[in-house]
């Protein structure tokens, strides 16, 4: 079974605390966004099999393991442990999805493992969360104001359709040190994530006006301060980083301007696309 992956964005992103064990309390609106890394499942008689395509460019940011270091290839462990099966599977990763990037790269690619394995055998899972906070929203998909580490997840109205410009420079962000400079803050600017949910749910056009995220805060890449910078230029309605970073996307209203933005960022060797807010985090291929 083939699937396209959808990544995704944060609308908003704050952190509201820190648990004992480590990990922090969020509060967030994710989106899932025509940007698609593929995913192809087969299933053999015994072990775990993974290749993966990956392009130059990403790979030189970040090289993706593909081995079982891989979340894709931990999400194949954890479905078939918990499931109580000896059958094993061959998995092909092509990425589309920049890593580094605060998109869900890794986790959108897990999450599309357990649902070709969950459609495939009829069998499903529980606690995704435990392969990555990220995973249990790619199972759903759209538009969610998300709690917890990232596995209370609420529905809220559908986004979908909106005109963006993803983009990414060089440079990339450890999640880890991001976590540490959140830490680090004093008196933060906390984005106003109700606002953006009840504008979402009332009055959608006027939703960009909420968008946030507090890691642009504690992450300070003159990447996405330029990225950002030229978004506004070509009249985006907002630019805002993704995740921990380092990912920008933009709001536009006109296709064409969008893909005007799109050229002018490429013409600096950023990565740079035109894509929409989608509803679903799986396209099926074959």
């Amino acid at each position: 079974m083939r699937v396209k992956t959808a990544a995704k964005i944060n609308l908003a992103l704050d952190v509201t605390g820190k648990l004992p064990n480590g990990y922090h309390d969020l509060e967030s609106v994710f989106q899932t966004v025509g940007l698609y890394d593929e995913v192809e499942v087969e299933l053999i008689n015994s072990g775990i099999e993974l290749s993966c395509d990956v392009p130059d460019e990403f790979a030189s940011s970040d090289p993706i393991p593909c081995d079982e270091r891989n979340i894709a290839y931990k999400a194949a462990k954890f479905f078939f442990e918990q499931n109580g099966m000896d059958c094993g599977c061959r998995i092909h990763i092509k990425k589309g999805i920049p890593s580094q990037a605060g998109m869900g790269g890794g986790s959108t690619d897990a999450a599309a493992v357990l649902y070709c394995l969950g459609r495939m055998t009829g069998k499903t899972v529980s606690n995704s969360e435990k392969l990555g906070a990220d995973v249990p929203f790619f199972l759903t998909g759209g538009t969610a104001y998300v709690e917890g580490i990232g596995e209370k997840i609420t529905p809220i109205a559908d986004y979908s359709g909106r005109i963006l410009v993803v983009a990414k420079g060089k440079e990339g962000v450890s999640t880890a040190e991001a976590y540490r400079n959140i830490d680090s803050l004093t008196a933060p600017a906390h984005p106003e994530t109700h606002k953006l949910v009840k504008a979402i749910n009332s009055a959608p056009d006027t939703a960009y006006k909420y968008f946030g995220n507090l890691f642009e805060q504690a992450v300070e890449l003159p990447e996405v301060e330029d990225i950002k910078s030229d978004m506004l230029k070509y009249r985006a309605s907002s630019a805002v980083m993704t995740g921990s970073g380092s990912a920008v996307f933009g709001l536009f209203e006109d296709a064409a301007q969008a893909a005007v933005c799109a050229e002018k960022l490429r013409e600096k060797d950023y990565f740079a696309c035109v894509c929409e807010t989608v509803a679903d985090s799986f396209i099926a291929i074959d």
